[in-house]
């Protein structure tokens, strides 16, 4: 039995996801990341977690790196996303940014940023899942979450 890979990334699109850029430091230089596997593993203590493919140019900076920072994208983020999703772009150079504690960067204006050290790296598959312990985290309560669902960008509307 064959099992059609592009039939199931379809179907796994059907889910809708909220977009994040993860940002480490390599030789100084913050770099970014889009992903959309971010999600919360744990309140106490407080872990979230994300997915990286192992085939990805920034691999080895975020797997080495001791602290990443995850900022959750707005509608008006679509730009950055774009181009940090595309292999060979993570420079953040023209980014908005604001510093943090543990050393990567936040995304300006961004709806929700996590500032983490790495707890643990897990094997799966054809992606490496890091695991990171919040130390801070700021929010905004304005703003609209960027969306990516069947492989297009969307927003959702604030009802209330």
């Amino acid at each position: 039995m064959s099992f059609d890979t592009k039939a199931f990334r379809h179907a796994l699109g059907c889910f809708p996801t909220g977009v994040a850029v993860v940002t480490a430091t390599a030789e100084a230089e913050p770099i970014g990341i889009t992903v959309n596997s971010f999600t919360s593993v744990s309140l106490d203590p407080p872990l979230v977690l994300w997915c990286l493919q192992k085939n990805s140019n920034r691999y080895r900076v975020f797997t080495q790196a001791p602290a990443f920072t995850i900022s959750i994208l707005a509608t008006e983020h679509e730009g950055v996303s774009s181009r940090l999703a595309k292999a060979g772009e993570h420079s953040l150079h023209g980014v908005a940014l604001v510093p943090t504690k543990v050393g990567p960067p936040a995304l300006a204006d961004s709806l929700a940023a996590f500032e983490c050290m790495r707890e643990a790296i897990h094997e799966g598959g054809d992606h490496a899942i890091l695991v990171g312990r919040v130390l801070r985290f700021a929010r905004s309560e304005a703003g609209a979450p960027l969306v990516f669902h069947q492989g297009r960008y969307s927003a959702l509307s604030r009802v209330g």
